[in-house]
């Protein structure tokens, strides 16, 4: 992707009606960022133009003030507007009209209205009747917008309908936050160009990264508090599993711990949300209209999140979910009002615009970096110097991943790494999509002996991520270590952040040291000490004892299985495979210790 500095040499290119020149609705005048990105379209001309900016940098400004100049200057007679949702349509239609372009955000066939110069429409309703669109675009001269246009890679069937309906559009342009996809789809009217890697990846022709939107001052920082805490839960074969969330596990054990903690009839999450509506309150000194969204996995979660926050609070949260007619006017009223808690289904993870929302719960089992990236972008947008975003995590590797990689920017890549056996922490498996997108009473042909069952579940506060550095010891939910953290001001310059954490873990550290041995009973380290293990460092460990224990067979003359047993029967804990990241390196140890003997 290539980075475009702003600078303000060809503003004799732009129109009276352009921001500085004339009253706008969106913005007085155009950020840094926007006003490059409009320089580099106007002096190229190009017909097709990707704009990567990250979420909460002004995307629908940029694109808007680019529509008034070219049907100002007659490059094109009217504009169609493409996006993910219902409710981001309609948001669509009221920005623009509000710099005096009408868009239909209801049109569905025949002549546009004569009032209208264009419709707001979304990738769904596209994909219905792309002939439609198509002889719209043949009929006038037509700028199509691509708002998130990674969406158009999100089924075949959009992606065909979109390139059938705007193939023939004078000029397009295409948005997005996250280039990236979890998929090698190939999105239409993007460039890819392979690197030296062999790798085909989207080249953007403007990019305006989470790291550049900090250091402007255009978006908040963000801290993310993370919890851990044990979890109980009886699997599908029926067995009864505990461990630690945060502990190193399987790629199952991980999956089923953190459903075990998003149960609402367990303790994780009501402590969880307790800690964050005290955030909440912390944060409302400074912010006094601050609100709160819970991110929630299904609707039926979503509802029994609302009912805790109730119990919690004493005050009613808007539920929004995402096949409710009402979902866009409860957004609406909630971003107007000074209510303190939202929870949604999906809905609000992307594009929707609540300035106002400064804490955030992450209490969904979708872990792909799009989506986190698109979520966590819900509490970014800044006001005023000073603000920062806190978004509260469970304590799971590719979460924690994902918070420490906030200011890296990628590309969507169209091709798999090539190395044998290398795996991309970025890439989801077809199984695993093909799960997500599984209806949940769909008979998948296999029997269950028992439906998994979340039994018991309990918060311990474990670190804090901020600017790519981890805080913090472990503390329990309402101990004086965990107020420490939750009370940090909701104003602050971002260094000031950064010293009071560090000033914050010294004091734990130090109020540690003086308490007695016995009386430690959680994991008195800080978070830099106490790595959380991914499933590819997880797995790395269980092909490096298969690889001891392969050199032990031809040393020994014994068979694997015998030396797995042994390793077993020595080192206590289940089969390789199930075993964590502690007794898979036991096992390694012992083995180097018996061939040492053997030598």
């Amino acid at each position: 992707m290539t980075t475009t500095a702003a600078s303000s040499s060809h503003n004799h290119h732009l129109s009276p009606a352009f921001p500085g020149r004339a009253p706008w609705g969106t913005a007085g005048k155009l950020r840094a960022w926007q006003q490059g990105a409009m320089e580099r379209y106007i002096q190229e001309q190009p017909r097709d133009f990707l704009a990567v900016a990250t979420p909460g940098a002004g995307k629908t400004t940029f694109a808007l003030t680019l529509a008034s100049w070219l049907l100002h200057h007659h490059v094109v007679q009217q504009v169609t507007v493409v996006a993910p949702t219902e409710h981001l349509k309609k948001q669509w239609a009221e920005a623009a009209a509000r710099i005096g372009i009408k868009l239909d955000p209801e049109y569905s066939a025949g002549p546009l209205g004569k009032d209208y110069q264009g419709v707001a429409v979304t990738y769904a309703g596209v994909g219905v009747r792309p002939m439609l669109h198509r002889n719209r675009v043949e009929q006038r001269k037509t700028l199509v917008i691509l708002d998130e246009i990674h969406h158009a890679g999100d089924s075949k069937s959009w992606g065909e309908a979109c390139l059938e309906a705007f193939e023939p559009a004078t000029r397009r342009l295409a948005l997005t936050g996250t280039p990236f996809r979890s998929d090698t789809n190939p999105i239409p009217f993007v460039t890819y160009e392979e690197g030296n890697d062999g790798i085909r990846r989207s080249s953007a022709d403007y990019t305006y990264g989470y790291g550049s939107a900090l250091s402007d001052g255009v978006v908040r920082p963000v801290i993310f508090l993370s919890y851990s805490g044990n979890m109980r839960w009886r699997t599908k074969a029926g067995d009864e599993i505990a461990a630690r969330l945060g502990e190193p596990m399987t790629k199952d054990a991980i999956s089923q711990a953190w459903r075990t903690a998003l149960d609402p009839r367990g303790e994780w999450m009501p402590s969880v949300l307790r800690a964050a509506d005290q955030r909440l309150t912390e944060v409302r000194k400074g912010i006094p209209d601050a609100g709160a969204l819970v991110i929630a996995t299904d609707q039926e979660q979503a509802r029994a999140y609302a009912k805790l926050i109730r119990e919690i609070t004493g005050s009613k949260a808007t539920v929004v979910l995402s096949d409710d007619s009402g979902a866009s006017d409860r957004i609406d009223k909630f971003s107007a009002n000074d209510d303190r808690w939202m929870v949604a289904v999906r809905m609000v993870s992307e594009g929707v615009d609540v300035p106002r929302l400064a804490v955030g719960v992450y209490a969904t089992t979708i872990s792909t970096p799009l989506f986190f990236a698109q979520a966590v972008g819900r509490f970014v947008r800044s006001r005023r110097r000073g603000e920062t975003a806190s978004v509260f995590l469970p304590t799971v590797p590719d979460l924690l991943t994902f918070a420490n990689e906030m200011e890296v920017e990628r590309d969507h890549a169209l091709d798999k790494p090539k190395k044998e056996g290398e795996e991309d922490p970025y890439a989801e498996s077809e199984k695993e999509m093909e799960e997500a997108n599984k209806e949940q009473d769909e008979d998948t042909g296999e029997q269950e002996q028992f439906a998994f069952e979340a039994l018991e579940s309990e918060a311990v506060f474990d670190r804090v991520l901020y600017d790519g550095a981890e805080f913090g010891m472990q503390a329990h939910p309402g101990s004086e270590e965990e107020q420490d953290y939750l009370g940090i001001p909701g104003l602050l310059e971002p260094d000031q952040v950064q010293m009071l954490l560090q000033k914050r873990q010294a004091r734990q550290i130090a109020h540690s040291r003086k308490k007695p041995d016995s009386e430690a009973d959680l994991l008195e380290l800080p978070a830099e000490r106490r790595p959380v293990v991914s499933h590819k460092e997880m797995m790395e460990l269980r092909k490096q004892l298969n690889t001891m224990v392969s050199a032990y067979v031809h040393q020994s003359g014994k068979p694997h299985g015998v030396i797995h047993t042994e390793l077993r029967r020595t080192c206590g804990g289940p089969p390789s495979a199930e075993a964590t990241a502690g007794q898979l390196r036991q096992r390694i140890a012992k083995v180097q210790e018996w061939a040492t003997r053997m030598k």
